[in-house]
């Protein structure tokens, strides 16, 4: 891996529109790192190699993770109908959903943020106090009551609401709340200490605020996304954890043998090059794996993180305002393609 390039790439990026965050880019022998902007502007403590930050739709890969666990350990199946796994009306839903439906975001079922129409997730705590959203049961009225999209299997329609439900499926089967069962099951095993769903209201030391630029003017944030992340997005992490994340799963350290290349595998198409397994996205070119990702984006909060297939090097981006992440991590794509 050229790193000069990367160097490059972040400079030349900088220079027009700054990132704030950090970035580990690693291959088997090297390792290149640099971090960007404040953590907090009021207090002007800059972003270190360790600051924490919001991952937003990221962390579905840890959701997929719980599913499979579950099924590995016979409590459920892929196959197996939502309607059988938890008890609460959806009047609207269609009874065939399947677990593996949800888990590709081929159900068809309403999402409570539907980012093929809407493009505010702010305007959501208009009708919810996001203050109210503390567990994946708080998210139901937002969705509970709507109408299907589509037929269930028919095709690729990505579904927050639908990591949703896997959530609950998740506390249902086990009787732990799901960020517990997550912190213990997946956290936990990877080592990723500085990890975790913290509260909003409750940020522990080296957590980078997140930040809201307009009009020459910036805000927190803090009233912007739920004060409690879960099932579709809203978890803490490091570029370190990220590495010791993809490491575990790469090594069935969280997953069997048989079971990590289920999760791993091209599930739904969405277009050309771009694929969806169980909580991870797919780039597939010249009919082989180019590279497995997860990427999140909420207000003051941005990251894409890689694992390219055949060179096995991380590319780790998180940061702390609404931009940046993607275009960084399409241009170390290009240098690899």
């Amino acid at each position: 891996m050229n790193f000069s390039k990367i160097e490059e790439i972040l400079k030349k990026h900088n220079e027009t529109l700054p990132f704030s965050g950090t970035v580990l880019v690693r291959d088997k022998t090297k390792i290149f790192e640099q971090r960007f902007g404040y953590a907090n502007r009021s207090e002007q403590i800059q972003n270190t190699m360790n600051t924490r930050f919001g991952m937003a739709s990221g962390c579905k890969i840890f959701t997929a993770v719980a599913i499979c666990q579950l099924v590995q350990d016979g409590i459920l199946s892929f196959d197996s109908h939502l309607r059988d796994c938890i008890h609460i009306p959806f009047p609207n839903f269609d009874p065939n959903i399947t677990i593996h439906h949800l888990l590709t975001h081929t159900s068809g079922i309403p999402d409570y943020f539907d980012e093929e129409v809407m493009n505010d997730y702010e305007e959501l705590w208009k009708v919810l106090p996001m203050y109210s959203i503390q567990s994946p049961q708080d998210f139901l009225p937002l969705f509970q009551n709507g109408p299907m999209k589509f037929s269930s299997g028919d095709h690729f329609s990505y579904s927050n609401a639908g990591y949703i439900l896997l959530g609950l499926v998740v506390e249902n089967m086990t009787g732990m709340d799901f960020t517990t069962y997550v912190e213990k099951n997946i956290f936990q095993q990877c080592g990723m200490l500085d990890s975790g769903y913290f509260r909003m209201d409750q940020l522990p030391e080296r957590t980078a605020i997140g930040y809201i630029d307009y009009d020459q003017a910036w805000r927190t944030n803090m009233y912007s996304v739920p004060v409690k992340g879960g099932p579709d997005g809203g978890a803490f992490t490091t570029v370190y954890d990220l590495v010791r994340f993809w490491e575990a799963l790469m090594n069935n350290q969280l997953l069997s043998s048989e079971y990590t290349p289920i999760l791993l595998t091209p599930h739904v198409k969405e277009d050309e090059h771009t694929y969806y397994g169980y909580g991870v996205w797919i780039s597939i070119y010249d009919n082989a794996v180019f590279k497995y990702y997860v990427m999140g984006s909420d207000p003051g909060v941005i990251m894409q993180s890689s694992v390219y297939a055949k060179e096995k090097i991380h590319a780790h981006i998180i940061g702390n305002i609404g931009k940046g992440a993607g275009m960084i991590a399409r241009k170390i794509d290009e240098i690899l393609l």
